[in-house]
């Protein structure tokens, strides 16, 4: 089932397969780690840093998840793609997840390419709280692929 999904992925464009090794993959988790970490220690200092911080560590985990699979993202819309692949990959079970991941990312765009874009600090909070579920349920998927996958988050 999940191939089949993929395939249609790939035949519109939107990945590409793409081999990589477990060291590749961790990279991304690794950053993401960063990432989330850092958004946590910037949250007292600047809401939107966190809540920008905490979403690029939900992209880059997502990526890493991606590229577990064997694919990258290969279309001028790589984070959507990568929302919608990771939809994919984890399943129902974090439907609700990536809806809140998906909105993340256009209040991202608004805070990036646009002036004036309020942001609250319940805004930034949840972003934080979203970042680590979702990373929590990566590492979780990751080591049932690889159970000697070590990072905690």
């Amino acid at each position: 089932m999940l191939e089949t999904l993929l395939k249609k992925f790939i035949q519109q464009g939107k990945i590409r397969k793409q081999p990589a090794g477990f060291v590749q993959v961790e990279a991304f988790f690794k950053e993401a780690l960063i990432d989330l970490d850092e958004a946590k220690k910037t949250l007292q200092v600047s809401k939107r840093g966190a809540y920008l911080l905490a979403y690029n560590s939900m992209l880059k985990c997502g990526r890493g998840l991606i590229l577990l699979e064997g694919y990258v993202p290969d279309d001028g819309g790589q984070h959507k793609t990568v929302i919608d692949v990771c939809g994919l990959i984890l399943g129902e079970e974090f439907k609700i997840t990536m809806r809140k991941f998906d909105i993340m990312r256009r209040k991202r765009n608004d805070l990036t390419y646009e002036a004036g874009v309020p942001l609250s600090s319940k805004d930034a909070e949840s972003a934080l709280e979203e970042a680590g579920m979702l990373i929590a349920g990566i590492f979780k998927k990751v080591k049932s692929h690889n159970p000697q996958f070590e990072l905690q988050l």
